[in-house]
């Protein structure tokens, strides 16, 4: 038979649909298994990075279903965002219809890739059924006091006009428009995420199957500090309150900074139209860390001062661009001599550098190269506290400052509440109602899901639901006075935080989950980009913990396993339309097959690892198919016949020394091959397979009894091993040879200890440390034998001429070297 790709993967796909032989329950007694693969939003076609994403989310579940175990791998649509708003302007169309063609196309190439899913819970979160239950979950977060609203500063993007997280904003102007971005105070809505920050940094560390680097990105997220909150008197105005992390240095302080919207600098503003032009200046000012870090640090006195708590010093007070009212107090203390944003900004500005630790050892620190920031020091010029290491100084200073009632200590976090706001329109709708005193009020279950119009006209960028007089005008719940729906709509983070939880419990139409979700959670494995390593990922982490203290799940972790893929390149660079370098998934498919591309795609590099994209390669592997396809093809009447003969665990039982030897190379591979597919290195699993092929080839002319019965169960072996990477092919070669059932619900092949032990080993000879040949001796030979083999094979003779060797060294079971 010809390897028809196309006719065979058509067919088997159509069989596992009727056969609906990826639906999983919960009433098994087999051991639950939820692999997981993180969801993509429907931009129109796969690219080859979800092509790579869902094939090793697909491997994954199939190994674990050979195992033995009862798998569920489910497929949804993360459907919302700014992306079908941009189309459905651009093509004026609602951006509903534009998401739905696309899932439509989309849901087609996945279906082509024969991904194991269980369709039966897909899900969208466009779909009211879906945010009906995160809606009802917010009302709940309101009634805790851990959803509130708040005045907030934030990035706006004046062409979207819609707010953009600080990762948003590149180089000043919006990630998609291009537009400058402003710096503006509105209205927002916002979880309280910074009381969850502790448990969340606390439980990074049981989470054993996550990479290092995202434990280590999300610890530094969450940015844990303990130090010393204390306050400056100003005269004629409130106490400044700071907070450090260096109360040691406190002695060095020799000017305040405050953002350039602290109340001082505002009031400071009235009567001084260059501070005010600085002020303006700042609302202009990128926010993000890297940004501020790098920036040109400007600011401006304020002709104010402030009262330095222990010495009683006065000390000027300076708006700064480089300080946010957004975090912290808005303030901070600055020490130019340990500091080094203070110290070039002291240096700038003609302010005093006061040193108050010097290096432990060694020579003194010259301050007027560069500030001194090591915390292995000793304090001194601070008068008592002279003399001091940096724990004993901390401890003494914060004592000194609680005893005298000027401030305490403190643990901050640099995580900062999740701001949930949108406003824009294809979101989901934030179940609040306004009454006329712009008290708020929330939707009760009854009335909801709040859902979005999705018939819709674009007038510019507004969101329509804004002017949109249906949609706003409604009753306050539980009256009949009128009120107003509130018209922002859920950042589409609030989607992906619980969407793992949604899919364990399809049809639930009472509650957000049900028990069900207890039997699968938490996620056994989860597969997606390590770019979501802080946003996404720490955002489900929290919601998952809201949801067990709601009684909605009893665990305390989403994910126990988690593997971030590396990215598809081509050139040497990451694949995009804008560089020219994109290849068509579906192009491939067309031309090799699905099979071909999923095996390409896990054999090029391991997971973790970028893959560089080779056109050659996946003809190689298409080669490689063909191969493995005709093989089998040719010797099926064969592999029928023989498959009555092996054992119950698949083993052949042999005596002939060539079945013995196949065997062992058989057994040798699948060790090495169990290992490689538990740590998901697929790319040596096929090179393991490719060996094999090679070996099966040179013996398939061979006849006996014995050396055909390993050949079966080597063959058996193969379609097993090969069936999570290359499903279609392994189905239909595994119905072929005889197979009991489908392949998918064989057991996977168990290593037969016994075929490893030998009776002979193969030996390198060396001269010199040359190889010049190799020697067949048995497994139990001593030294002595094996040496006299050596010097009596033909390669060895030559080299030898005759000489008596000065030494032999046995290096047990690898080889033997001749030294002369």
């Amino acid at each position: 038979m010809e390897y028809d790709f196309n006719k065979i993967e058509a067919e088997v796909q159509a069989y596992w649909d009727r056969a609906k032989s990826f639906e999983v329950s919960e009433d098994s007694d087999k051991p639950k298994f939820y692999c997981l693969s993180m969801l993509p939003y429907p931009s129109g076609q796969l690219h080859m990075g979800h092509v790579r994403n869902y094939t090793i989310g697909d491997v994954i579940s199939r190994y674990q279903r050979m195992l033995g175990k009862n798998v569920l791998q489910p497929m949804g649509w993360d459907a919302f965002g700014l992306p079908a708003e941009n189309a459905a302007i651009k093509h004026k169309m609602p951006p509903a219809k534009w998401t739905y063609e696309n899932i439509a196309y989309m849901k087609k190439q996945l279906r082509r890739l024969g991904f194991a899913y269980d369709w039966s819970r897909e899900l969208a979160t466009c779909k009211p059924d879906y945010y009906k239950w995160e809606q009802w979950f917010f009302t709940k977060l309101v009634e805790k006091g851990l959803a509130y609203k708040k005045m907030a500063e934030v990035n706006w993007d004046p062409v979207e006009q819609t707010v953009l997280a600080n990762e948003q904003v590149v180089d000043g102007k919006g990630w998609r428009s291009g537009a400058t971005v402003e710096r503006k105070k509105i209205p927002q809505w916002f979880i309280a995420i910074s009381k969850y920050a502790q448990e969340l940094l606390d439980d990074i560390d049981g989470l054993d199957g996550w990479p290092e680097a995202v434990r280590t990105m999300q610890r530094n997220w969450i940015g844990r500090s303990e130090g010393l909150e204390f306050s400056f008197e100003v005269p004629g105005s409130k106490p400044l309150a700071v907070y450090t992390t260096r109360p040691d240095t406190i002695m060095g302080v020799t000017f305040v900074s405050v953002a350039a919207e602290h109340p001082l600098a505002l009031q400071a503003a009235e009567n001084n139209p260059e501070i005010a032009e600085f002020i303006e200046e700042c609302r202009q000012v990128k926010t993000s860390e890297a940004d501020m870090e790098t920036m040109e640090k400007k600011g401006m006195p304020l002709g104010v001062q402030a009262i330095h708590p222990v010495s009683g010093e006065k000390i000027e007070i300076w708006a700064a661009n480089f300080v946010l009212m957004g975090y912290g107090t808005g303030a901070v203390m600055a020490v130019p001599a340990h500091d080094d944003r203070d110290w070039e900004f002291a240096l700038k500005h003609d302010i005093e550098i006061r040193p108050v630790i010097q290096p432990a050892d060694g020579p003194e620190h010259d301050f007027a190269a560069s500030a001194f920031t090591s915390k292995l020091g000793r304090v001194f010029n601070s008068g008592e506290f002279d003399g001091l290491n940096f724990s004993d100084a901390f401890e003494a200073i914060v004592s000194y400052m609680e005893n005298a009632g000027t401030g305490k200590r403190k643990v901050n976090y640099r995580l900062r509440d999740w701001g949930v706001s949108r406003q824009r329109y294809w979101g989901c709708p934030i179940p609040i109602v306004y009454d006329e005193q712009q008290g708020l009020h929330v939707v009760p279950v009854e009335d909801l899901p709040v859902t979005l119009p999705e018939d819709v006209a674009f007038s510019g960028v507004n969101s329509p639901i804004k002017s949109d007089p249906d949609f706003i005008n409604v009753s306050v719940p539980g009256s009949n006075t009128p009120g107003q729906r509130e018209t922002d709509t859920f950042d589409t983070f609030f989607e992906s935080s619980w969407y793992f939880a949604r899919y364990t419990s399809p049809g639930c139409d009472d509650a957000m989950v049900d028990e069900r979700a207890n039997y699968w959670l938490p996620v056994d494995q989860y597969v997606g980009g390590i770019e979501h390593a802080v946003l996404h990922l720490l955002y489900a982490r929290f919601f998952h913990k809201l949801m067990r203290d709601e009684g909605l799940v009893n665990s305390d972790e989403p994910f126990t396993n988690l593997l971030t893929q590396g990215m598809v390149l081509k050139d040497g660079s990451k694949m995009s339309k804008s560089k020219g370098n994109t290849v068509d998934p579906q192009s491939m498919i067309d031309q090799y097959g699905t099979d071909t591309v999923r095996l390409f795609m896990m054999f090029a590099a391991p997971p973790e690892q970028s893959l560089e994209w080779n056109d050659d390669a996946v003809a190689g592997a298409y080669r490689f198919v063909k191969r493995w396809w005709a093989l089998v093809d040719t010797n099926a009447a064969l592999l029928q016949n023989k498959l009555a003969e092996l054992d119950a665990n698949g083993y052949a039982q042999v005596d002939a020394k060539s079945a013995k030897d196949l065997r062992h190379t058989l057994h040798s591979l699948l060790k090495k091959l169990e290992h490689d597919f538990q740590k998901h290195q697929y790319n040596t699993v096929i090179a393991a397979t490719m060996e094999l092929l090679n070996a099966l080839e040179k013996v398939q002319t061979d006849r006996n009894d014995d050396l055909d019965a390993a050949f079966c169960e080597a063959n058996l072996l193969m379609i097993k091993v090969l069936a999570p990477i290359a499903p279609h092919i392994a189905h239909v070669l595994w119905h072929r040879v005889g197979g009991e059932g489908d392949v998918i619900d064989a057991s996977w092949p168990v290593l037969d200890e016994s075929a490893l032990v030998t009776d002979t080993l193969t030996l390198v000879v060396q001269v010199n440390g040359k190889k010049r040949d190799q020697i067949e001796v048995a497994a139990a030979a001593g030294k002595p034998e094996i040496e006299q083999a050596a010097l009596q094979a033909d390669g060895v003779a030559r080299h030898l001429e005759g000489r008596s060797p000065k030494k032999i060294i046995v290096v047990p079971g690898r080889l033997v070297n001749i030294v002369v």
